[in-house]
């Protein structure tokens, strides 16, 4: 595990504020939000492989969306901040935060992981 410090040094400032201060970027502002091509979404943090092209879809939020993550890849926890209460999504294995899940998704899952594209990198081949 990294220090606060050596996450600043290592990530942008945007990438810092969502993935270590659980912000929030713009909607809209992500061109991972577009991306259509076969391959797997990382965390931008670690590295992790989170999530698979197969399973994106377009939510008409500004965000990436997927009906589910690859297996082990993710965590949850109950975020009750801003006067609501949602589940957090996060990175299993360096705890970066990645956006919030909800239950309005298409099926098989009825799942939306609705994801900060600034948290994620996408590595464009075979999943």
């Amino acid at each position: 595990m990294k220090t606060e410090k050596e996450w600043q040094e290592t990530l942008t400032p945007e990438q810092f504020h969502v993935l270590r201060e659980h912000g929030t970027e713009r909607a809209g502002s992500s061109p991972l939000n577009y991306e259509k091509r076969t391959g797997t979404f990382h965390c931008a943090a670690c590295g992790q492989a989170l999530f698979t092209s197969d399973t994106k879809f377009e939510s008409g939020t500004g965000w990436p969306s997927f009906w589910a993550p690859i297996r082990d890849a993710v965590a949850t926890n109950v975020d009750r901040s801003h006067g609501m209460t949602r589940v957090e999504v996060h990175c299993a294995k360096c705890g970066g935060h990645l956006g919030h899940v909800f239950p309005d998704g298409p099926q098989p899952t009825g799942q939306r992981y609705c994801m900060n594209g600034v948290a994620l990198q996408f590595e464009a081949g075979g999943n």
